[in-house]
């Protein structure tokens, strides 16, 4: 179903990560990988929006820094993740995501939206105050209580656990209160809850989750 591509944007040409669905597309998506890297599991998860039928892209983010960089789920590789993202920032990702956005439309579709996990919950969140697609869906972003006063621009959805140590639920609703058009969901879960590589996986918040992420895009992209 997927195939490597090459992504141009203002911050540099990186890879990316497309898969096609059968038919003609729904609309578009970006898909955001967690602190490691556009792995097994971001692959899966854009493979998954494709079979629900969009065409989906995955951009490479950390090929700023070494082309290929896949990182597992130990405390070793949570360090090293941390540590790119780190070095990588947050403009040059903005920068590729809107190159996505991009590729996708020129690809055919008429409607994008922006989806991410973890780190890339954050670059979705600045996807929808700084950039223009049509709906944004973050899950369990922990950066984005710190540019908590910038403005959604766009249809916007979040996801957050409420077991999650990384983001306290005082930050949660305070993000409710800032912003009373965004919808926000928690869920009895903990960080990481929808993917299913990792010891935190919750297989009923993340199918709950998902559900609600197709009806938002169905709405808003088609």
């Amino acid at each position: 179903m997927g195939e490597n591509i090459r992504l141009k944007s203002a911050a540099g040409e990186i890879g990316a990560y497309l898969a096609t669905p059968k038919g003609s597309p729904k609309g578009g998506i970006v898909v955001i990988q967690e602190i490691f890297g556009c792995n097994h599991h971001i692959r899966a998860v854009t493979d998954k929006f494709a079979a629900d039928g969009y065409l989906a892209l995955a951009p490479c983010y950390f090929d700023h820094i070494h082309p290929g960089i896949e990182l597992g789920y130990t405390p070793d590789t949570i360090a090293q993740g941390r540590d790119y993202v780190m070095k990588l920032g947050v403009d040059k990702a903005v920068q590729d995501t809107d190159a996505a956005i991009a590729e996708l439309k020129r690809r055919g579709v008429r409607k994008v939206a922006v989806t991410g996990f973890c780190w890339g919950g954050t670059i979705t969140w600045l996807a929808a105050t700084r950039l223009k697609p049509d709906a944004v869906i973050g899950y369990y972003g922990g950066g984005i209580h710190g540019t908590r006063n910038e403005k959604p621009g766009v249809p916007t959805m979040l996801h957050f656990g409420d077991k999650d140590m990384h983001i306290p639920m005082a930050h949660v609703n305070e993000l409710r209160s800032l912003h009373p058009g965004v919808t926000i969901y928690d869920y009895p879960a903990d960080h990481g809850f929808h993917c299913d590589e990792r010891g935190s996986y919750d297989a009923p918040a993340s199918k709950q989750a998902y559900a609600r992420t197709l009806e938002f895009m169905a709405k808003h992209v088609g």
